[in-house]
């Protein structure tokens, strides 16, 4: 027996939030100095409206911004800004604000010469806290010369990367990282004090770094205006040339870990300060083919629709696969971390985002596998998904969603409590539009094409021509009836299906001379 549909009442059970968008990860920072990546956000801002970016790298070599020489036998430092004011002023062409992150060290005023990636971030302590202060200091007075202070109070300015790990922090040292803290906020709060600093920007399993991190600031009074953490749920690498594969914990892992920092600052004098999740998505490797398939889309749309209840932003890492931090990629489809390819093929996960962009201010109704939403002006905005779990095993082929949804001039509740019903008010339309788009394993997903083309590595123009036809959503449009001021959607979903569906009342104003039987190939039989 076909179930029930879901009945979605008419009122509005909170606003969507919208720190889903609210930034997106680049990589490092340098990679906006060329075309493909600009490219990416600028497409990425213009669909799916991400208000900052974030990356690694601002201070790195390869941004130029501390150099050192010898004259006359003394040291002589510059700072210059030549890069960092190109790609910033990129970020606010595009429409963007940067979310700083301060890091990783330059070379000459590095402590050791331990790196990262592929191109070599220096992860060591500053040799000379009082320089590295000056570094912070000037390069964030720089930018408020150049953007204006009332433009720069809105870019968060958070000090280092994971550094729990020590890959990216020499030695996981937690007490060198409190004392790079401590000096690097009083440097940017000495420049401003509106300025906005945080920390402590921890991978998942870190939680032990919360306490001593609450306690150092409070106790010797360090400014902290938020804090910040990733979120992955990716287990163990399972490496083979030139990529890994990982199995997921099920999505709700990852809103637990948006919610951690909270729960572990309950009673401290931190609680209560935004929380910015400033890296998340499946998995944390920039070569898992996950991060290319309908099957990631379909397990993070609960977490893009529940996300904003917990903090203030989560970033997806990144809106490109112009990335590379395990060395240039081998493949245009190589499991980046990626929003869309090289040349711009938008993969399933980057639709998911679009179709959020799509989504009403009101949330109607939510549930394990959709999210009904309202625009002011009374149009409906649905999204569902296939739940998945994040294992290896197979999801079913399909998926079944039924709705009850209230159209047109609204509803007049009668009643109260249990005993309550609703009646269509007058002028109740007769007839509803209903648009869907959708993602699935066939629709809108250019990995499998790519596949089935036999997976090049270097496409050419007329495979990147197909490629990119592949990688639009499928879209269907009918005509619906509505009773009682109501539609019932019936939604069958493919398998790792993500499907967007717009509802619309309409007001019939067709001429009544027109007659469409009398067209060739329309009349009745």
């Amino acid at each position: 027996m076909p179930t029930e549909p879901v009945h979605v009442p008419a009122e509005t059970l909170r606003l969507l939030s919208s720190a889903w968008r609210r930034c997106v990860g680049t990589g490092r920072m340098n990679l906006s100095l060329r075309r493909g990546h600009r490219e990416a956000l600028a497409l990425a801002r213009e669909e799916i409206g991400f208000e900052m970016i974030r990356g690694h790298g601002m201070l790195s070599d390869d941004m130029g911004v501390y150099r050192e020489v010898e004259w006359q036998g003394e040291r002589q430092v510059r700072h210059v800004f030549a890069y960092l004011d190109e790609v910033v002023d990129s970020y606010l062409a595009t429409g963007v604000r940067p979310f700083l992150e301060l890091g990783f060290m330059p070379e000459a005023l590095a402590s050791g010469d331990q790196t990262v990636f592929w191109w070599k971030g220096n992860v060591t302590p500053p040799r000379s806290y009082p320089e590295w202060q000056g570094l912070v200091r000037g390069t964030l007075r720089h930018l408020v010369d150049r953007y204006g202070i009332e433009e720069v109070r809105t870019w968060p300015v958070e000090v280092w990367n994971e550094p729990n790990l020590s890959d990216f922090w020499q030695g996981a040292d937690q007490a060198e990282y409190l004392r790079l803290y401590e000096a690097t906020a009083h440097a940017v709060k000495e420049v401003d004090a509106e300025l906005q600093v945080g920390g402590p920007v921890l991978s998942p399993g870190a939680d032990e770094w919360w306490a001593p991190f609450a306690e150092f600031v409070t106790r010797r009074e360090v400014p902290v205006d938020f804090v910040s953490r990733h979120a992955y749920t990716s287990g163990p690498a399972q490496h083979v040339p030139f990529g890994v594969y990982q199995d997921l914990r099920p999505p709700q892992h990852l809103l637990e870990q948006f919610a951690a920092p909270a729960q572990h600052l309950t009673g401290t004098a931190l609680a209560g300060l935004p929380v910015h999740i400033s890296e998340f998505n499946t998995s944390y490797r920039p070569d898992n083919p996950v991060h290319d398939t309908a099957y990631n889309a379909a397990y993070l749309a609960p977490v893009l629709a529940a996300g904003g209840e917990h903090v203030e932003s989560f970033s997806y890492w990144t809106v490109s696969d112009v990335f590379e931090e395990a060395g240039v990629p081998a493949s245009i489809f190589h499991g980046g971390f990626g929003l869309l390819t090289h040349g711009l093929i938008r993969k399933p996960t980057y639709h998911l985002y679009a179709f959020m962009a799509r989504l009403g201010e009101e949330v109607l109704a939510e549930g394990v596998d959709h999210l009904v939403t309202r625009h002011a002006d009374g149009r409906l905005a649905v999204l569902a998904w296939q739940p998945v779990d994040g294992s290896p095993v197979t999801a079913a082929d399909r998926h079944h969603v039924r709705l009850s949804v209230p159209v047109g001039a609204g509803v007049r509740r009668t009643g109260t409590g249990a005993g309550s019903s609703e009646a269509p008010q007058p002028g109740q339309p007769r007839t509803a539009f209903v648009l869907r788009r959708r993602v699935n394993e066939s629709d809108g997903n250019a990995w499998t094409a790519w596949q089935d083309l036999g997976r090049p590595a270097s496409p050419g123009a007329r495979h990147l021509d197909l490629l990119l036809d592949a990688s639009r959503p499928a879209v269907e449009h009918s005509s619906v009836a509505v009773h009682g001021g109501r539609v019932e959607l019936d939604l069958h979903l493919a398998q790792h299906e993500v499907t967007l569906v717009e509802v619309e009342a309409v007001r019939d104003s067709t001429p009544p001379w027109l007659d469409d039987t009398r067209i060739p190939g329309y009349g009745r039989p």
